[in-house]
């Protein structure tokens, strides 16, 4: 079924000890489609400015993303810069240029309108809430925030929320946002809110999957080489939610399955800086990394109890 996603798109700067790529694609939006795409067709609006490459563009293309909902301004794209430590665990911003970013206005394509899946990616939350006045009977609306929203639009935020189905957030977005350390009290504060589902997202510890009756937990897969995070999240979500258009249902079965699939491919996105990684991986090697993570938790049924 059709995939939806509303977000950023921009040019990092990004340190690690490993090296300093600038001027990288990246932005939510496009981690999200690029990790989606290997799933479904994966429709997109965001906003780039005069100076955004062609041939990036021309990348999200040839991986099957509709870029009718793109808009090219007058002005330069969104920029952010960034550095990471040894631990790899949060980004240092160095430096934010929102550009045409901080006027976009999301407008739907009516081509766009009809779709099934929705991924609200990390924007203001009044302008998430413009789009799903715009989408038509959605069977699942998922929505990203950040700290930057829980502080400064709460109000906004709680609106929205009323109106998801699913939030993804880091641990730490989960306890500001419900005001509870415990991370179990948190996602049940925010279910209180209105998603029927949290999906809490949890770095190299893997992510945790929460609804009204049942919690998930999937690991994350222990890996060699960890390059940079960035886009980790966002191309997460398009796993998950990818494997959930496919599917074309929401079901416990399903569910649990986008939640191995959006960790096998924030897995690839950490190995290389940008979506280095991403432009190398082809489907027998989704295959492969799923089934690494199926052995990653498999053990046998309990036998009687000696003693």
């Amino acid at each position: 079924m059709s995939l939806l996603v509303v977000g950023s798109v921009a040019l990092d700067s990004v340190e690690t000890p490993f090296g300093l790529k600038e001027d990288i694609l990246g932005g939510s939006a496009t981690y999200f489609s690029t990790s989606a795409s290997f799933f479904t067709p994966v429709k997109m609006v965001a906003v780039v400015g005069e100076d955004f490459p062609q041939a990036h563009l021309d990348f999200l293309h040839g991986r099957g993303v509709d870029l009718e909902g793109i808009t090219r301004e007058k002005g330069r794209t969104f920029r952010w810069k960034g550095r990471y430590g040894w631990q790899l665990n949060e980004a240092e911003t160095l430096d934010t240029q929102l550009n045409v970013f901080q006027s976009f206005s999301p407008k739907l394509p009516e081509s766009y309108r009809d779709a099934q899946f929705v991924f609200l990616g990390n924007i203001h939350p009044e302008l998430q809430s413009q789009v799903v006045d715009q989408v038509k009977g959605p069977k699942l609306v998922a929505a990203d925030t950040m700290n930057f929203w829980i502080n400064g639009s709460r109000a906004s935020l709680l609106k929205t929320l009323k109106r998801v189905n699913l939030l993804f957030v880091n641990d730490a977005e989960a306890r500001q946002l419900s005001g509870e350390h415990n991370i179990v009290r948190a996602a049940r504060a925010i279910l209180g809110m209105g998603p029927q589902r949290i999906v809490v997202k949890r770095g190299e510890y893997g992510a945790l999957l929460f609804d009204h009756e049942h919690i998930f937990a999937c690991p994350a897969l222990p890996l060699a080489d960890v390059f940079d995070p960035t886009g980790a999240g966002d191309t997460f979500a398009g796993g998950f939610m990818g494997t959930l258009a496919t599917a074309g249902r929401v079901d416990s079965e399903v569910l649990r399955r986008a939640m191995v699939m959006g960790s096998v491919m924030a897995s690839f996105t950490v190995e290389k800086f940008s979506l280095e990684r991403l432009r190398e991986v082809n489907r027998a090697d989704i295959r492969a990394r799923f089934t690494d993570f199926k052995r990653l938790t498999h053990f046998e049924d309990l036998g009687p109890l000696e003693g």
